[in-house]
């Protein structure tokens, strides 16, 4: 994991970033180092996670001789640890250990929605910080993957529960890649458990514009989305 400090006054959140690339690769600069730079400019800690690819969460090694063989999930795993470890290090950052959020694109939305329900380690622990809770504070999904499976049903190991957190979704409907229904059904899940969810549905955007502009108002999502986390109380009220 890489760490970019805010720039101007720290506000004390972090954010994790969970770069796509359908678990074959990772859109480091597009969905990572781009998206770091509005961060950090928002005032808030970025935590950029390079997870392992391909063999991720929907590519498993069977030859892995590990305790959960042959189904060994790495990037939620890398996951999992990078909130710990930065939760660990909340002092030595200069962060709120308790507004450390995640935000994910493509298949990086689908690791969200995984440290969002999935609260039992995913690996054996191995220090300290491994006792501390791998939830994320609040989360933020853009088209996200692999929630929506075959006959559109919603991803049976996604348990969406009142402990889920905050969560903010956005998509546009002509996504090529990931169809709408990875983020109709997640929003469904969300609002039967009771979860403060904000959804943004779009006409047209496509797939993987990231911070790109893509001449659609879809590219108004960062405002959306700073806007969102003053609403919940991570980001201080702006001062009339």
């Amino acid at each position: 994991m890489t760490i970019f400090p805010p720039q101007g006054v720290n506000s004390g959140v972090a954010m994790v970033v969970f770069p796509g690339g359908g678990f074959r690769i990772l859109a480091i600069d597009l969905e990572g180092t781009e998206i770091c730079d509005w961060v950090t400019a928002k005032g808030m800690t970025c935590v950029l996670l390079k997870y392992r690819v391909p063999k991720g969460n929907h590519y498993w090694d069977k030859d892995c001789n590990c305790h959960i063989t042959p189904k060994v999930p790495f990037a939620l795993q890398d996951a999992q640890r990078t909130i710990r470890l930065v939760r660990a290090k909340a002092k030595e950052l200069d962060i709120d250990p308790n507004k450390i959020g995640v935000i994910g694109f493509s298949a990086g939305g689908y690791l969200v929605a995984q440290t969002s329900n999935i609260f039992k380690s995913s690996y054996h622990l191995v220090d300290a910080a491994d006792q501390l809770s791998s939830r994320p504070d609040y989360a933020i999904a853009l088209y996200p993957g692999h929630l929506c499976r075959s006959g559109a049903r919603f991803d049976p190991t996604i348990k969406v529960s009142k402990q889920t957190p905050p969560t903010f979704l956005l998509q546009a409907w002509d996504d090529p890649v990931d169809k709408i229904c990875n983020s109709t059904l997640y929003a469904r899940a969300l609002n039967e458990a009771g979860v403060p969810t904000e959804v943004h549905l779009f006409a047209k955007g496509g797939h993987a514009f990231g911070l790109r502009s893509n001449q659609h108002p879809i590219s108004s999502w960062p405002t959306l989305v700073e806007n969102w986390l003053r609403d919940i109380a991570i980001l201080s009220p702006l001062l009339p």
